[in-house]
């Protein structure tokens, strides 16, 4: 599973969680409008973590907070290749 297949999934599961209805999960989608609050981020990049194996926001000092979903799949995908990580699968 590719690293944005992977993001998109956990999004979609913890909104199924949460009971919230997510708008289209487009790559130019605000992710202040995407239906997940600080604390859904939060557990977002955790459940990231455990899959994924990368927390770029912990890992790098010079990461800008993501505006939309396509900046967030971005950095993971970059934090995967700086890693030497295979951003088609996951762990």
């Amino acid at each position: 599973m590719s690293i944005k297949s992977t993001v998109i999934s956990e999004i979609q599961q913890i909104a199924g969680e949460k009971k919230k209805t997510l708008p289209a999960l487009t790559d130019d989608l605000v992710l202040l409008e995407s239906g997940l609050d600080s604390l859904g981020i939060a557990i977002l990049v955790a459940r990231l973590e455990e899959v994924l194996g990368l927390d770029p926001f912990t890992e790098s000092d010079d990461i800008a907070y993501p505006v939309t979903l396509g900046d967030f799949i971005t950095i993971y995908e970059n934090a995967a290749k700086s890693r030497d990580v295979d951003s088609g699968k996951t762990r």
